[in-house]
C-alpha cells in the first residue's frame, strides 16, 4: 500500500514538473519535454482542478466573517467554478493550402458540460418548426422579425449557437456583420444549416454537446471536451469520440511550409511514410497554469496504443 501511494505520488510530482507554462520569442520551450499516456496527462490536470477548487472553497470560507461584518448577505451556497478541460492539438496542416483548412463538428458522448443558448432562424409563418425548435430547446425562435431586432440592438447577442432553415440564408447577410466575428454564422460545415423538417433534431444535437472545431492559422485546433466535474472515463470517452472525429476528417494531402506530404485515409501513391499527421498534443484546464504534453502515440486513432499505455 504505501509502495504504491510513493508510485504514484512520484508520477504525480513528475508530470507536474513537466507541466508547460509561459512560453514567448522571449520565453522559449524548453527541448526535451517528456510526454505522458493520455490517461496520466488527464489525472494530473484533474488533481489540478481539484486542489484550486478546494484553495477557493477555503477563501470563501475564510472571508465569511469579513462579509458579515460589512453587511454583505450570503446569496445561497457557494458556487463554485466547474472548469474546462481543453485539449490543444498541433496538426500537420496549413490553412493556407486547398483541403487543409479543418471545420466542423462532433457529438460528444457526455456531452460537454456547457449548457448551450440555441437560436433558430426559420420563417415566422412556420409556426410548427418554430413550436417544435422551441420544445426542442431553442431559446429563441424567429424569422425576418428576429433578424430585424438583432440588427436593431433590440435583441442581446447572448446565444451560443445559431441554426438557420436554408430559405433564411439571403436574409441572415443583413446581420452577417454581428453573427459573423462571434462563430455564429450558420453554415453547412457545421451542420447548422438544416431543412425544417430536421431543425428539432439539430436543436437537441446542439444542446446536447455538438462540439466546433476549427484549424487556426497555425493548423492547431483547441476544444474543450468536458468539465472538471466529469469522471476520468467520461472525459476519456470524450477524448476518444473527438479524436475518431478528426482522424475521419484527415486530408488526403496535407503538411506545413514548403514539405510535400501526402496521407490521407488510404495509402497514397505519393505520400511518404514519416510524414506525421498529429505533431504535438496538450491536456489543460481553463484555470491552470501550464498544459501536460500528451504521448502522441496514446492519442491517435492509428496507433495500437490508442487510449492506452505506450512503452517507454
Amino acid at each position: 500500500m504505501i509502495a504504491n501511494n510513493f508510485l504514484r505520488q512520484a508520477r504525480s510530482s513528475q508530470i507536474s514538473n513537466s507541466i508547460r507554462g509561459y512560453i514567448s520569442r522571449a520565453h522559449p520551450p524548453k527541448e526535451g519535454k517528456p510526454s505522458f499516456p493520455i490517461a496520466d496527462a488527464l489525472s494530473s490536470v484533474l488533481t489540478g482542478v481539484e486542489e484550486r477548487k478546494v484553495k477557493r472553497q477555503e477563501k470563501w470560507d475564510r472571508n465569511s466573517e469579513t462579509r458579515a461584518a460589512k453587511g454583505i448577505k450570503e446569496d445561497g451556497p457557494y458556487r463554485n467554478q466547474d472548469e474546462t478541460i481543453e485539449l490543444a492539438l498541433n496538426l500537420n496542416l496549413d490553412p493556407r493550402k486547398p483541403g487543409q483548412a479543418l471545420r466542423g463538428s462532433l457529438p460528444l458522448p457526455n456531452g460537454t458540460g456547457k449548457k448551450v443558448k440555441v437560436v433558430v432562424f426559420t420563417s415566422d409563418d412556420d409556426t410548427d418548426t418554430i413550436e417544435a425548435a422551441k420544445k426542442a430547446g431553442a431559446t429563441t425562435c424567429g424569422g425576418i422579425s428576429l433578424i430585424q431586432d438583432i440588427a436593431k440592438g433590440d435583441i442581446i447577442v447572448d446565444f451560443d449557437r445559431a441554426l438557420a432553415t436554408p430559405d433564411m440564408m439571403p436574409n441572415l447577410s443583413k446581420i452577417a456583420r454581428i453573427l459573423g466575428p462571434r462563430g455564429l454564422m450558420p453554415n453547412a460545415k457545421l451542420d447548422t444549416i438544416q431543412p425544417a423538417d430536421q431543425i428539432a433534431d439539430a436543436v437537441k444535437a446542439q444542446a446536447a454537446g455538438m462540439v466546433q472545431y476549427r484549424t487556426d492559422k497555425n493548423g492547431i485546433v483547441h476544444t474543450g471536451i468536458g468539465k472538471g466535474s466529469f469522471t476520468p472515463e467520461q472525459l476519456e470517452e470524450n477524448i476518444r469520440e473527438f479524436m475518431l472525429g478528426i482522424q475521419s476528417v484527415k486530408p488526403e494531402s496535407y503538411g506545413k511550409g514548403k514539405k510535400k506530404s501526402g496521407g490521407g485515409k488510404g495509402k497514397s501513391s505519393g505520400a511518404k511514410k514519416d510524414v506525421k499527421y498529429y505533431l504535438k498534443a496538450y491536456l489543460t484546464a481553463s484555470q491552470g497554469k501550464g498544459s501536460v504534453n500528451i504521448d502522441l502515440r496514446t492519442l491517435d486513432p492509428t496507433s495500437s496504443y490508442f487510449m492506452g499505455v505506450a512503452p517507454s
